[in-house]
């Protein structure tokens, strides 16, 4: 089926921790910058990508995962912690421009303490000139691999 499905949301704070620009911040820099070569090792290049993600709220609608198993295992990507991904394709379209990005979900089962609700999507993609906090999106993805509620 392929990025068929589409759903409008809103460009929303995160902690800033992927992006590395929260005052407080764990892991000392972006988590992006730190994952990014090892999801390379393991085929999936970002290196097009902003290091950081873009959090995208759909609420009152929410998303659930239909893959059951996550696609990036094992990564140990920084001293303290060994982490499962999910990642899938997606599109986020702004001011009638497509761009091509990537839904980023670290799983979070075994309890990491930033975790998003179901209404919320960390999005990787190129800088996309002029979107800040607010703005409005419209999302595409897999049905196959993500179903919006």
């Amino acid at each position: 089926m392929g990025l068929s499905q589409r759903v409008e949301g809103i460009v929303v704070k995160g902690w800033k921790i992927a992006s590395g620009l929260a005052t407080e911040n764990p892991f000392g820099g972006s988590t992006i910058k730190m994952q990014i070569q090892l999801f390379k090792e393991l085929g999936l290049d970002l290196s097009g990508c902003y290091p950081g993600t873009l959090n995208v709220s759909i609420a009152p609608r929410t998303r659930t995962i239909l893959v059951r198993e996550p696609n990036y295992c094992g990564l140990k990507w920084h001293p303290d912690l060994t982490e499962d991904f999910f990642i899938f394709k997606c599109r986020l379209c702004f001011r009638g421009v497509c761009y091509d990005g990537w839904v980023y979900h670290p799983d979070k089962s075994k309890g990491a303490r930033h975790q998003h609700k179901q209404d919320t999507f960390e999005i990787l993609a190129p800088l996309i000139p002029g979107i800040t906090y607010r703005d409005t999106v419209v999302l595409i993805l897999d049905p196959n691999e993500i179903r919006i509620e």
